[in-house]
């Protein structure tokens, strides 16, 4: 049985500065280890996470305008390597992949059916550039994934092997509202390695701390220098001035409470007409886990295979049973999504399910912004609270 990833922060160890050389070291390092580094990379005029044989395939010198459905490359004046907020993909992508084949069946020549579990072995990943929201969005799908009534042991497995190299951000997206959410711009625990970049008259620099004794053990053996108090301090300042200019903002109210008295709010229509009900929002989520499963044959019928696949609650047949869908509507469908998500997660988790990355709202074609739902919500409810 796999067993949930150790708990992780700060060892107490002294913080130490990487160059440019040093990053590259790291990658290389983690490549001798036998690790896959999975990192940002340009490709196809996005940010993409990829698999990077070297430090120098990371997007220096590159950000993104982001907008309720609006995603842009721009240039930066700068040479940083990760002044862009999430993008397109997150680490769902490799730590609980899309598609997953659980089982093959073959019926022999003597008709006898034979049965065969897909047993992969999980990959070990270094993640370079884990977002401090992304962080906390690995931290909830832990708890979902691997706790004590609905285990995935082969996310397990995956979970246990990854190496997290967390980034602190220093350059908010005009879709982001970690801030609101607790989960950044400063790295929380759950990091082997955190890194916060720093570009100044004195260079182009990485202050680094170790999480765990695997990320100090990696430390070690990189050309590194002591950290100055002088890059302790302009790091500092630059994910504190990061979490001073959030493009986004959740309602100061308990989120759970307003999601929980507002079943029947009129705002659901207004959003219900503009809708599509796509499903892209959870697909570009962190943390949305649900899954279907989908048995496939050959046209013979003497081969048959199971698949585990990624699915949306916006799916009408995600929720038909013998009488057809029990949320018909596009209505209640999206309310279903963030009722879940910033309510009802808390009951089976014990936190919110948003992380505040802003993917939901870059990646909807008509640019459907969780956190203007949320205010909306905020303004009726307390509109029927005033006197007439």
């Amino acid at each position: 049985m796999a067993t949930a990833p150790p708990p992780t922060g700060d060892t107490g160890d002294t913080d130490c500065v990487l160059d440019l050389g040093g990053l590259d070291a790291l990658v290389q390092v983690l490549r001798s280890r036998g690790r896959t580094v999975v990192g940002p990379t340009v490709r196809d005029d996005a940010i993409v996470l990829a698999e990077l044989e070297s430090a120098t395939e990371l997007p220096y010198g590159w950000g993104v305008e982001l907008d309720g459905g609006h995603y842009r490359l721009v240039r930066r004046t700068d040479r940083a390597a990760f002044a862009h907020s999430a993008g397109p993909q997150s680490w769902k992508n490799h730590l609980l992949p899309q598609r997953v084949r659980q089982w093959s069946a073959d019926r022999g020549p003597d008709g006898e059916l034979r049965v065969l579990s897909d047993r992969h072995e999980p990959g070990r990943y270094a993640f370079l550039g884990v977002r401090p929201c992304d962080l906390r969005a690995i931290a909830i799908q832990d708890r979902v994934l691997l706790g004590d009534r609905h285990r995935d042991d082969a996310y397990g497995a995956r979970r246990t092997g990854a190496f997290l190299i967390a980034v602190e951000c220093t350059e908010p997206g005009g879709t982001c509202f970690c801030v609101s959410m607790d989960a950044g711009p400063a790295a929380g625990p759950g990091y082997d390695i955190a890194l916060t970049e720093v570009l100044d008259e004195a260079g182009h620099r990485f202050l680094a701390r170790a999480g765990t004794p695997e990320g100090a053990d990696v430390l070690a053996g990189l050309p590194r220098r002591a950290a100055d108090s002088a890059t302790r301090r302009t790091a500092a300042g630059a994910v504190e001035s990061a979490a001073a200019r959030m493009g986004r903002t959740m309602p100061t109210a308990d989120l759970r409470t307003l999601l929980a008295d507002s079943l029947d709010a009129t705002r659901w229509n207004d959003v219900a007409a503009r809708c599509l009900t796509c499903g892209n929002c959870t697909m570009a989520c962190p943390t949305c886990f649900c899954t279907t499963t989908e048995d496939v044959t050959d046209l013979t019928g003497d081969h048959a295979e199971r698949w585990s696949r990624w699915d949306s609650c916006y799916d009408l047949d995600f929720s038909s049973l013998h009488g057809g869908p029990v949320r018909e509507s596009g209505r209640s469908r999206y309310r279903q999504w963030l009722t879940h998500k910033l309510g009802t997660w808390h009951d089976q988790f014990g936190s919110s399910g948003c992380v505040g990355c802003g993917r939901c709202i870059v990646w909807c074609p008509v640019g459907i912004d969780l956190t203007e739902e949320a205010h909306a919500l905020h303004q009726e409810a307390r509109a029927k609270d005033r006197p007439a």
